[in-house]
């Protein structure tokens, strides 16, 4: 394993390297976030069916990616410790959550509103969305299971397994569109097919895709920095940390 993994594990380093990139990830995700709003709003061209109603695939679509990319991080965190028993990824597990849990609900009321004038509903039982819809509730029980159980280290084993379980539900979420009849139509782009819109579209998209990748690093590293505070406030270095501030 190299180095930096085993680093990893120090609350102390891991609470000091996040404490360095904050800043920079926080200007990155402000300048992605807003250039890419602009120009999906104000520059992008409107679908010739759609109208500019379509223009909500700038947040439909990276919530719904992000939803999904989260939820395998939690589950990837999960594993590694229980297998390593790194109290740093139990920790990014637990900080995890509500974030994709956000991401999730964001992503099923932004398709609700781009159904009503696509499909003439807010919601069908379509694969896709009912999928989506376990995605929200299996981020929900994560949440709930960390707060049910008093000990920390018990807790992060109970919610691992329920997120290595669950991670069942992400290729069907992908591919239910292929492997059902589905209102919802195919993955708007790819890395290994090239997009079906116009770059005028599909740029911006991309853009705003980047921007809430960086967006979640941001939140992740608050909370986890937050989280090494609250686990090791016992510690000298955490009782040094305070006294300077």
């Amino acid at each position: 394993m190299p180095r930096w993994f085993y680093q990893l594990a120090s609350p102390r380093w891991s609470y000091e390297i996040m404490g360095k990139l904050l800043p920079w990830f926080a200007i990155v995700t402000a300048a992605l976030l807003v250039s890419g709003i602009v120009w999906a709003l104000a520059f992008a061209p409107s679908d010739y069916q759609q109208g500019n109603s379509f223009r909500i695939i700038y947040i439909h679509v990276p919530s719904a990616i992000l939803a999904q990319s989260c939820y395998m991080l939690m589950a990837i965190a999960g594993a590694i410790g229980l297998i390593w028993k790194m109290k740093v990824a139990d920790m990014v597990a637990k900080s995890s959550a509500p974030i994709g849990a956000t991401m999730a609900l964001l992503a099923l009321v932004t398709g609700a509103i781009w159904g009503k004038p696509t499909w003439g509903s807010w919601w069908v039982w379509d694969a896709r969305l009912t999928s989506m819809l376990i995605l929200l509730f299996l981020y929900l029980g994560v949440i709930a299971l960390n707060s049910a159980i008093e000990s920390e280290a018990t807790a992060a084993q109970a919610t691992a397994v329920l997120a290595l379980v669950g991670l069942v539900n992400i290729p069907i979420i992908k591919y239910s569109v292929e492997w059902w009849n589905t209102l919802h139509q195919p993955a708007t782009f790819t890395l290994t097919e090239r997009p079906a819109m116009p770059a005028e579209m599909w740029v911006p998209l991309l853009v705003m895709v980047i921007g809430f990748y960086c967006f979640f690093a941001v939140s992740l590293m608050l909370r986890t920095r937050n989280e090494i505070l609250h686990r090791e406030r016992r510690a000298r270095w955490v009782r040094e940390l305070i006294e300077k501030q």
